[in-house]
């Protein structure tokens, strides 16, 4: 049985770096690469993760399969002068690499996300998704998520237009 795990990453150890980006160019190369359509150079990649976790209101979480990195989601809060939507976390970035799929770590990312959301103080997560991330939208859909809204010209793919669908948890329910 392979081991699942989850970290928060307030700075990257050795080879992490390497391992985040590798596992983002396979989620890119299969058609999830949270914006990314075609796959950036290498040093885009690492700059995009290294600039993550310098950034205050964003707090990045790493998913392992057996001790190597899979997946990603990062945590948004609203910057400090967003006192009215001070309760509200935005979740982002969310992908697990496709060879790691299947074992639950999505299930546990997700899961330990909130925990980490409502020890935070949040009462509410909202995040949007391509409708054409299937299995994404069954995650969410299956953890209580409301969609409450869709915007027609969400992403542009191969010059076609891809719906998204903006979802909303109330996690006092």
């Amino acid at each position: 049985m392979p081991k699942v795990s989850v970290d928060w990453v307030p700075e990257f150890r050795r080879g992490e770096l390497a391992e985040l980006c590798a596992a983002t160019e396979e989620a890119i190369a299969s058609g999830i690469g949270f914006d990314w359509v075609r796959q950036p150079p290498r040093k885009t990649l690492e700059a995009f993760w290294r600039g993550v976790v310098l950034i205050p209101e964003r707090t990045l979480m790493i998913g392992r399969l057996d001790d190597t990195i899979a997946g990603t989601l990062q945590m948004v809060r609203p910057a400090a002068n967003n006192e009215a939507g001070s309760f509200n976390v935005i979740l982002t970035s969310f992908f697990v690499a496709p060879w790691a799929r299947g074992h639950g770590l999505a299930r546990g990312m997700l899961r330990e996300f909130e925990d980490r959301a409502r020890r935070d103080g949040f009462t509410q997560v909202s995040l949007d998704v391509r409708e054409t991330q299937t299995a994404a939208i069954a995650l969410y859909e299956s953890f209580g998520y409301t969609r409450w809204g869709i915007k027609g010209h969400y992403a542009r793919v191969d010059n076609q237009f891809i719906r998204g669908f903006f979802y909303t948890k109330d996690l006092n329910a």
